[in-house]
């Protein structure tokens, strides 16, 4: 009987395990050390903040592993023989496959600070994070978060929602600024201060002072001292894959895959945040942290397991995230101005008052759009990558915007702004449409 071993609860290995049922009736077993079942690590901070429950996280009854035939093992796996198709448990116990798929995302990383090991110190990635969290800052007033990233933004938010001060350290001299556009990051900033968060730039952790085992200060590079009772480290995830290192598997930063995401053994697979690609399809990142992509490397390998070899096809590239209260989302490829080539050249519409901004890059010689990110703002995912695909240039996007707008029922309408920005800067002369919108309650 073919069995099937997943290590890895999160989305990419319960999205495989349901999918390789959904075709086959191999044995399954899925393994975690986190937690017997599955859950929406999204969801987390939600569940600190008071929004929703732990059990509100879990997509699924706890029945429904053993109706569908789903065994669940809660342990974790401290080597793998690929060689002999063998795991070792850390009870002691050793467990044998026929297909192995490797799913145990990342951990946070933390550097080697004089005081990371005081009570008061913590990354914010897995289930006892959250709980660990919750407890420390219980009777806290003042915190630190270091790393100004999408999990260090997501914890100050999570200590605000307790009344908590928070100090959040960048080490660069703005908010994301190698992700974001510089008016995105100027705009963030801007909104971050907003919320009473005491932010500093160009300066990091250099050492964590305690008392009585508990964090009493930090100390900045710059020499700066800050009391807290709590820090945050939010620096930034790594491949969670020690346990492989002396098994053969090849790894670099993550275990290496190819296009049907198989690695250098024919029946072992990595998919989701674990997973390297060696030749990233559509110019993708290596490594994708991102929850959709876990969710299609699940669906993608179980198709293969199950007699239906298929690469690895995720289309362009798509990303979303949230800064406090203010949305962001990003299509195909938008650098920071500092990174953009040559070739490309970038439109940018903002409006600092209600922190929103649209940015479209597009390559000069022809004017084809290769990216859209727009903060503040909803954008409908499926026109704009149809738009990609057909190769529009910059004055089809524009003179269409109202196309890709998610909810204008609901929204105010931003497009004729938009659309006197470019007349201004390409100096045509593009009609604006009517400012009405239509919604459900217009009859």
């Amino acid at each position: 009987m073919n069995h099937v071993v997943i290590i890895g609860n999160g989305i990419s290995g319960i999205t495989a395990a349901r999918h390789i049922r959904k075709y086959s009736n191999f044995d399954i077993t899925v393994i975690s050390e986190e937690h017997p079942y599955f859950f929406s690590r999204t969801a987390l901070m939600y569940v600190y903040m008071g929004h929703m429950t732990f059990t509100q996280t879990q997509p699924y009854e706890n029945w429904f592993w053993e109706k569908n035939n789903i065994n669940l093992v809660q342990s974790k796996v401290t080597s793998v023989s690929p060689e002999i198709n063998q795991l070792q448990l850390n009870n002691g116990d050793t467990l044998s496959y026929s297909q192995l798929i490797i799913a145990t995302g990342s951990k946070y990383n933390m550097l080697n600070w004089p005081g990371k090991n005081l009570k008061g110190v913590s990354g914010l990635y897995h289930k006892q994070d959250l709980d660990n969290i919750t407890k420390l800052t219980q009777k806290c007033n003042n915190a630190v978060v270091v790393g100004g990233g999408l999990i260090g933004i997501e914890l100050v938010e999570m200590l605000l929602s307790k009344n908590i001060k928070v100090t959040l350290i960048c080490r660069e001299k703005s908010f994301w600024e190698n992700a974001l556009t510089d008016n995105q990051s100027q705009l963030i900033n801007n909104h971050i201060k907003s919320h009473q968060v005491n932010l500093i730039f160009n300066d990091t952790l250099k050492s964590i002072e305690g008392e009585k085992g508990s964090v009493k200060n930090v100390i900045l590079e710059s020499g700066l001292k800050i009391p807290c009772k709590f820090v945050g480290i939010t620096i930034g995830v790594s491949p969670n894959i020690n346990f492989i290192k002396d098994s053969g598997i090849n790894f670099d930063k993550g275990i290496l895959v190819n296009a049907f995401l198989s690695t250098n053994f024919s029946n072992v697979y990595a998919i989701g945040d674990c997973a390297e690609h060696q030749n990233p399809p559509n110019n993708r990142p290596k490594i994708e942290s991102i929850w959709y992509s876990g969710k299609l490397m699940g669906e993608t390998v179980a198709k293969t397991i199950c007699g239906s070899k298929s690469k690895y096809k995720p289309g362009h590239w798509f990303n979303s995230a949230k800064f406090l209260d203010i949305e962001y989302q990003i299509y195909g490829q938008v650098n920071n101005i500092k990174s953009i080539s040559k070739e490309n050249t970038q439109f940018n519409w903002t409006n600092n008052s209600k922190s929103i901004n649209i940015t479209i890059q597009y390559i000069k010689s022809n004017h084809q759009i290769t990216g859209i990110s727009a903060l503040g703002m909803r954008l409908r995912q499926e026109v704009i990558h149809d738009w990609f695909d057909e190769k529009k240039d910059i004055h089809f996007t524009i003179k269409n915007f109202d196309k890709i707008l998610f909810d204008p029922e609901f929204s105010t309408n931003y497009n004729n702004q938009i659309i006197n920005k470019y007349n201004q800067t390409f100096k045509v002369n593009l009609k604006p449409k009517s400012n009405k919108i239509l919604s459900f309650f217009n009859f």
